[in-house]
């Protein structure tokens, strides 16, 4: 494939026309991708990734026009850092791809076929949701770790990049279009909005005609926007305000890794633990030696009125920490009197997205899961567990502290739906 064939169409002026075509194109291919069959998917993913390393200068040289652009905004080194195409994140990138075609497919598969009494059988058949639209912000990584999982579960998709990786996902839009081709997959099946235009993003949040479900990622300013306008069914969380609880019966170390784990391992993302609550009979014991093992992180605490009389150190703690999502090394820290109080802490303040207890209680512990009311509740294991590659899904979209339809870490499954099918032999009813 040359170079040329992989250039990006002329950026739209009639954003509405532009944006209806986009819809009607993703529409009909998406009609075409839920009949696919698993190795064609399969062979547009592989070629996907051989193209992505093929054009490898391509990449880098339209990743560089984001970063001149970026500098000259003044974007700071951390977005910086974020939007770079890197040989590192272009081969992963490439990576990912493959790994996505070695995932089984979830699409046609027929669970709980049974006969019912007027001799039918009866089961439900996994399908794709039709055209996912994706929002999101920064990372043109994004771009194709998106358009893989679509693509793998059946979906056709449009996504809307940042408009400060404009070049790369424009790059990235035709290398993936190549792949498609490539497959004898409409190009369709996946495309870029072609316009930083804001006004683009209000269109498709309307466009219910041709978009089954929109999935945002990136801050909470864009999500709030998504959820507000949206006239779609959207796939999202807000805030990951993660806790972890130490129970009476909690084992000492085990509560010590993990409490360290889950807010150390990474500050800036969203199933970091933001919030200690530690049982009043465990406060005197662990909480001196997880000061002491924090202060070795450069973590800040920030503690209620009985954790400040066992560390007076520390910042007092206000109502709004306890609703936090810090990203970053700050933890809030919580003496509670019972498993009960946790219980109603994290379901009071948590952001229902992932809250582990550590005990050796067993009873304590299936109540914790029958209890909190989020969508993932772990034992005695770090809250950072909390992804779609931890829990054996291969890759994720994103997580969703939704209860409709996908809730967690939303991987290939849940980026499908299930129908009822039903068989007979010329079954009448009477």
């Amino acid at each position: 494939m040359s170079v040329a064939s992989l250039q990006p169409e002329a950026i739209p002026t009639d954003i509405p026309a532009y944006m209806q075509s986009l819809g009607e194109a993703a529409r009909a291919a998406s009609r075409e991708l839920a009949e696919a069959e698993a190795g064609r998917k399969n062979t547009a993913l592989m070629a996907i990734a051989d193209v992505v390393l093929g054009q490898r200068a391509l990449l880098v040289e339209a990743n560089e026009r984001d970063l001149e652009a970026g500098r000259t905004r003044g974007l700071d080194d951390a977005l910086l850092d974020r939007l770079a195409l890197n040989d590192a994140r272009i081969e992963a990138m490439a990576e990912g791809c493959r790994q996505v075609a070695t995932l089984p497919d979830p699409v046609g598969e027929i669970t709980g076929l049974a006969y019912r009494p007027s001799g039918i059988q009866v089961g439900r058949m996994r399908v794709p949701l039709g055209v996912i639209g994706i929002i999101y912000e920064s990372r043109p990584n994004v771009t194709v770790d998106a358009a893989a999982l679509c693509l793998k579960s059946g979906n056709a998709t449009i996504l809307r990049g940042g408009s400060e990786a404009m070049h790369s996902n424009r790059a990235l839009a035709g290398i993936i279009q190549a792949g498609l081709v490539a497959a004898g997959l409409p190009r369709s099946a996946v495309q870029i909005v072609g316009t930083t235009d804001r006004a683009a993003v209000g269109e498709l949040l309307r466009m219910s005609a041709y978009v089954d479900v929109l999935v945002p990622r990136g801050g909470k300013g864009l999500i709030e926007r998504v959820s507000r306008e949206s006239l779609i069914p959207v796939i999202k969380h807000l805030d990951g305000v993660c806790h972890v609880y130490i129970d009476a019966a909690a084992d000492a170390d085990k509560a010590f890794a993990v409490a360290v784990n889950a807010k150390t391992q990474r500050y800036g993302t969203c199933n970091t633990m933001e919030t200690l609550l530690v049982h009043h009979g465990r406060a005197g014991e662990m909480l001196p030696r997880l000061q002491q093992a924090y202060a070795e992180h450069g973590v800040e605490l920030r503690g209620c009125e009985r954790t400040l009389a066992v560390l007076p150190g520390i910042r007092a703690a206000t109502d709004s920490d306890w609703t936090e999502e810090y990203l970053a090394p700050v933890l809030a820290i919580r003496v509670v009197d019972s498993l009960d109080q946790a219980i109603d802490h994290i379901n009071t303040y948590g952001s229902q997205h992932t809250d582990s207890i550590i005990t050796e209680d067993w009873s304590a512990a299936r109540r914790f899961l029958r209890a909190v009311d989020s969508s993932s509740v772990m034992v005695n294991a770090s809250t950072r567990f909390a992804d779609g590659f931890e829990y054996g899904l291969g890759a994720e979209i994103g997580i969703s502290t939704d209860k409709l339809h996908a809730r967690g870490p939303v991987g290939l499954e849940g980026l499908t739906t299930q129908k009822y099918v039903v068989l007979g032999d010329g079954h009448v009813r009477t």
